[in-house]
């Protein structure tokens, strides 16, 4: 139960995905782009053009510097002050470690834990991403880092907790936290090379913001390390959208009382856009997709992660580019009437296919198992009506851009909690729609309607049918990245 006392008010947990919104936007080419029809396509078209930046003549032929015992020593001496704090703070025994529990958890068994949702699906993972990037900010490798963020998250059930070992916590900690980590190492690394007009201080600062382990490595270490992670330059689309929204249907079910006005943050990356020449996805995560939503009526709203772990591009013809394989991912949903987290592996696939001269379709489809919780949403700070299973998943994102005017998007998600195994507990049926039009009106700037539809049916021993619906729409303003709506070009000039 990490960070109890941390995650008794919402602006904690919201600051680092508004703080990587902030910062991969400033970060990126000035708003003085020309608002000239095809200008950010020409520049996407240029950019994807290019091969990786090469390395100097000095890291060429140096070995880049790496430690082993740098992020050890990070994450003990973090576990140690985490469990002081938690102590001082918490109110709770669970972190009155002596021998005896130390004795005891080594032993097991392991268990399942019920802590309060947002303790168990959201402290959790976090948690594990400071660990995976304690790693990676000192020169591991993606798999190294990934080892670190699993053997943390055992130290800190055996050592950080007199309570029983959960194996729930360590799939939350030791393998949601490196889906996690990774993306948010890449967005820190992406605001401290990238281009753009801040200067050295600003984006020291709100790199450590985005990934705090990094900014510790580089204040006590400064570049020992900076030759050890080479992002090859790749394309990604970024936005950030700020708005207001009304909820147009609901049925709460035993769900807490509905907020029907909320003011709502949400921002999103594509990182590693198929279609540059010379970019590979030879190593996890050179493919990744971010987005995190947080709202005034539920504080965290949305946080998801999905990334290439094992795969390939292809091209089918001059119109379709793409890449396959296994995905790995982590979703965290809690819209006002239900929860949901799931930590998957997924086959599937990312593409764009030139529909015509101007109009483009980017898409992701995947399907994969995942373990997963869920639970009603009600108005206590101990929300532990939640139960486990393994889920199958459905995925599908889709954006339809029309040059550099608008662009329609739509994902949905679908989650069959309880269908696998474990049926005796209970089933969840939870669905996910999020559609929306946007439309550029100067440079980097665009307006846009959405409307998110949330649904849950879910069956328990006793309880009987439940379901559970909340359908908003919402009117935002966004400030799209340098890339306009995303769309890689790389056909020749002359062909269209």
């Amino acid at each position: 139960m990490p960070l109890v006392p941390l995650l008794r008010t919402r602006l904690p947990r919201t600051w680092p995905c508004v703080i990587a919104a902030l910062g991969l936007l400033l970060a990126a080419p000035s708003f003085g782009a020309p608002d000239t029809p095809g200008a950010i396509g020409t520049e996407l078209r240029d950019r994807a053009s290019e091969p990786p930046a090469p390395e100097s003549a000095a890291s060429a032929t140096a070995t880049p510097d790496k430690s082993y015992v740098i992020p050890a020593l990070q994450i003990i001496g973090f576990d140690f002050l985490l469990n002081r704090y938690n102590r001082r703070f918490s109110g709770t025994s669970d972190y009155d470690v002596s021998r005896a529990s130390i004795r005891r958890n080594l032993r097991g068994p392991w268990v399942e834990d019920n802590d309060p949702f947002d303790i168990n699906q959201f402290a959790h993972p976090y948690q594990g991403s400071l660990y995976h990037g304690a790693a990676r900010a000192s020169g591991l490798s993606y798999w190294e880092a990934a080892g670190y963020t699993f053997a943390g998250s055992v130290g800190w059930e055996i050592f950080g907790e007199q309570t029983p070992p959960s194996y729930n916590d360590q799939i939350a900690s030791g393998i949601a936290g490196s889906f996690l980590g990774e993306p948010l190492f890449r967005m820190a690394h992406l605001v401290l090379n990238g281009p753009g007009g801040l200067s050295r201080p600003w984006r020291e600062a709100i790199a450590a913001g985005i990934s705090p382990s990094l900014g510790f490595t580089r204040l006590t270490f400064g570049s020992r390390f900076d030759g050890a992670f080479v992002d090859n330059d790749p394309v990604y689309y970024s936005r950030l959208r700020l708005g207001v929204a009304r909820a147009a249907q609901d049925n709460l079910g035993t769900s807490r009382d509905l907020e029907r006005d909320e003011a709502v943050i949400d921002f999103a990356l594509d990182y590693g856009l198929p279609g540059k020449d010379g970019y590979t996805y030879r190593r996890p995560f050179d493919y990744f997709s971010f987005h995190a939503a947080a709202s005034t009526a539920n504080g965290v709203e949305t946080l998801a992660t999905r990334g290439l772990l094992f795969g390939t591009d292809y091209a089918i013809g001059d119109t379709v580019r793409g890449l396959w394989g296994l995905y790995g991912s982590y979703d965290y949903l809690a819209p006002q009437i239900f929860n949901l987290s799931t930590t998957a592996l997924s086959l599937g696939t990312t593409g764009q296919w030139w529909a015509s001269e101007r109009l483009a379709l980017q898409g992701t489809v995947l399907a994969g198992l995942g373990y997963s919780a869920a639970s009603t949403l009600r108005r206590t700070t101990e929300d532990r009506d939640y139960h486990y299973g393994v889920a199958p998943r459905l995925s599908l994102a889709l954006r339809l851009i029309a040059g550099d005017r608008a662009s329609v998007d739509l994902q949905a998600q679908k989650y069959f909690l309880g269908s696998i195994a474990n049926r005796a507990a209970g089933r969840d049926d939870i669905t996910r729609v999020d559609t929306a039009f946007n439309w550029r009106l100067h440079k980097r700037h665009a307006v846009g309607v959405k409307y998110v539809w949330s649904h849950r049916d879910a069956n328990y021993p006793g309880a009987g049918n439940r379901s559970q619906t909340l359908g908003t729409v919402g009117i935002y303003y966004t400030l799209l990245g340098a890339d306009g709506f995303g769309a890689v070009e790389w056909r020749e000039p002359a062909v269209h």
